[in-house]
């Protein structure tokens, strides 16, 4: 029990008479006890990590009465890193998720987060359509397709072309998955090894292996796995199965309650830095992080609103990639994480009043293309990485998101928006041919009225691996992106910058 310092002052009010008491309120404090110095926390990145870094240690402070100063560092001039939106026509009113699009039930932070924040959450929406609303495309055929909100026949068709996979694919994904959950928990929570812990839980009995061997080594037949789940693993992770590792093809099956924010994903960590009481600044880089001794380090920044400015503070987050932070570290932290290739993913946005032309899918012209395409290799096809894993279909997905009017300059006209995942720049001739145009000739502003291209270094190449990054690079030097090798997700960051708030805290309350 913690004994108190109790001034004479205050005993002797306690047993002054009510009425005498009520004259004078002012009560005399304990001038031998000195105020705590508050804790000073830097952190550089304000995406799904650092926010939630910023959250948790702010909610662990406070239940230990620790007093805390936060600093948010970020490079871009909006919060969420991946999570982010862009206005369609270019305007705010009418977003489309460019980035991280969906959570999903098992989500606990994110999940929890929304309700605690009172955020309107949506499912994936489908056109109504006559047409089927998924299909995946190999290049030549369409292997699978699904009608608009799913049905017995669907199942049906499951069952009698792959036979018992798919419920085999739902037992171990949920095996698995109750495994990573322990995570969030005691005896496991909060863990100061990524790497053991993994060990511990038995994840790396999948991580060790790629896809492929998993399903196979789990009794999973080839034909649903290359159909299936490599189409999953494409469209979330730009990978094909013979090198994405088992956890993450695994996590590509748990789609149960997915969810988004409406408006934007980021808003959640919006919320999260305003819990916080966090100071955050945007389009403010951090170029160099100095250690000035075992308990303090030096940043410094430049950007709006003051060009350059030096801060001290006792920890520091670095809560994104180490290889693309271009900080300069003085000294070298005692862990340098891996140089890991990163997935260059082309995220093209564009408006077109025409739909998905058949003829570009060996579909005869009276059938409708489905509204999400996912695309998988052809039987016999080389599985490589990039550019060249995507093989011959071109791309990993087509989504047909939902029409839109554009109003702009009066037009007054209803068209579509289509997101599209690549490993390329798509051009011209790709663009006329899924919408049925000419191909010798431009594509004109009549046809495709708007458009938005982005380049992301998305997530890892998820080869298969045992261990993983250190959680402190130094001595109060912490790291959340380890993670994003054994799962890359919005959740598993929020995951790890809960898991860095708790060590940091238990690590001030001696």
């Amino acid at each position: 029990m913690k004994v108190q310092h109790v001034s004479v002052a205050v005993l002797w009010l306690a047993h002054v008479p009510r009425g005498i008491a009520a004259l004078d309120q002012v009560i005399l404090k304990d001038a031998s006890v000195t105020p705590r110095a508050p804790k000073n926390v830097a952190i550089i990145g304000a995406g799904s990590a650092g926010s939630s870094t910023a959250y948790f240690l702010r909610k662990y402070s406070k239940q230990r009465d620790i007093p805390l100063n936060i600093t948010v560092y970020e490079r871009d001039g909006h919060i969420g890193g991946r999570s982010t939106t862009v206005g369609v026509y270019g305007d705010d009113q009418n977003p489309v998720e460019l980035g991280a699009s969906i959570f999903v039930e098992v989500n606990q932070n994110l999940v929890n987060a929304a309700r605690e924040f009172n955020l309107s959450t949506s499912g994936i929406r489908e056109l109504h359509s006559e047409g089927p609303a998924l299909g995946i495309w190999n290049g030549r055929e369409f292997v699978y397709t699904q009608a608009s909100g799913g049905s017995w026949r669907d199942t049906a068709k499951l069952f009698w072309k792959y036979g018992l996979a798919p419920l085999k694919t739902v037992n171990l994904m949920k095996a698995t998955v109750g495994k990573f959950l322990k995570m969030y928990e005691e005896p496991y929570f909060p863990w100061k090894s990524l790497s053991q812990v993994a060990y511990d839980l038995g994840l790396t009995d999948a991580t060790a292996f790629t896809g492929e061997q998993f399903l196979e080594k789990n009794g999973i037949g080839k034909l649903f796995a290359q159909d299936i789940i490599q189409a999953s693993t494409r469209v979330n992770y730009a990978q094909n199965l013979p090198l994405i590792h088992g956890l993450e093809s695994m996590v590509c099956m748990a789609t149960d309650g997915a969810q988004a924010i409406e408006g934007g994903n980021w808003q959640i960590f919006s919320h999260m830095l305003a819990a916080a009481e966090a100071n955050v600044y945007l389009n403010r880089t951090v170029d160099k992080v100095s250690k000035l001794d075992e308990s303090a380090y030096v940043i410094s920044s430049k950007g709006t609103p003051i060009d350059s400015e030096q801060q001290v503070f006792d920890e520091v987050v670095l809560a994104g990639p180490y290889q693309y932070s271009n900080i300069d570290f003085d000294p070298e932290p005692r862990h340098l994480p891996d140089s890991i290739p990163y997935v260059q993913l082309h995220v093209t946005l564009f408006t077109s009043k025409h739909k998905l032309s058949p003829g570009a899918f060996n579909l005869p012209s009276d059938e409708l293309v489905p509204q999400v395409v996912l695309t998988t290799l052809p039987p016999g096809e080389h599985h490589g990485n990039g550019a060249e894993g995507v093989g011959s279909p071109g791309f990993f997905s087509i989504s047909l998101l939902r029409p839109s009017m554009d109003t702009r300059g009066n037009r007054d006209k209803l068209e579509y928006v289509y997101k599209v995942f690549s490993p390329m720049p798509l051009n011209e001739t790709f663009i006329a041919n899924i919408l049925g145009l000419a191909k010798d000739e431009s594509v004109s502003e009549e046809d495709v009225s708007w458009m938005y291209r982005k380049v992301w270094h998305s997530y890892p190449y998820e080869y298969p691996r045992v261990t993983f990054e250190e959680l402190q690079l130094d001595d109060g030097l912490w790291y959340t992106a380890g993670i994003e090798s054994f799962i890359s997700t919005m959740e598993t960051s929020s995951l790890m910058g809960k898991n860095i708030a708790r060590l940091m805290v238990d690590g001030w309350k001696e």
